[in-house]
């Protein structure tokens, strides 16, 4: 009787049930477009792309991935999270927009 006192209700538990599944299939998917991104760019890489055409699409990669990586593998997306994910994006904001302000000034 004391452990059905301290016991979540079984609505409850389903509930949680189902979140962690959803989860699950969230990352794993993630995992997959990552795993499918990678191939994708190793492949531009090894069947010699046109660099004017595999650098972009290389940094778009690697940003999407990056995202992915933040948003679900480190659980950005949770509450709870909101100040450590505001630092990380302006810190990404301030350095893209000195490497961009960098750039400018030596190429003209």
């Amino acid at each position: 009787m004391a452990d059905q006192s301290h016991s979540k209700p079984i609505h409850h538990r389903e509930y949680e049930k189902k979140q962690h599944r959803e989860e699950m299939k969230q990352q794993v998917l993630t995992f997959a477009l990552m795993i499918l991104f990678t191939l994708v760019a190793f492949g531009m890489v090894i069947m010699e792309v046109n660099s004017y055409f595999i650098i972009p699409t290389l940094i778009i990669l690697a940003v999407v991935q990056v995202a992915f990586q933040l948003y679900y593998f480190m659980h950005m997306k949770n509450k709870g999270h909101d100040m450590v994910a505001v630092m990380m994006y302006g810190g990404a904001a301030v350095a893209a927009l000195t490497i961009i302000t960098f750039t400018s000034i030596i190429w003209w």
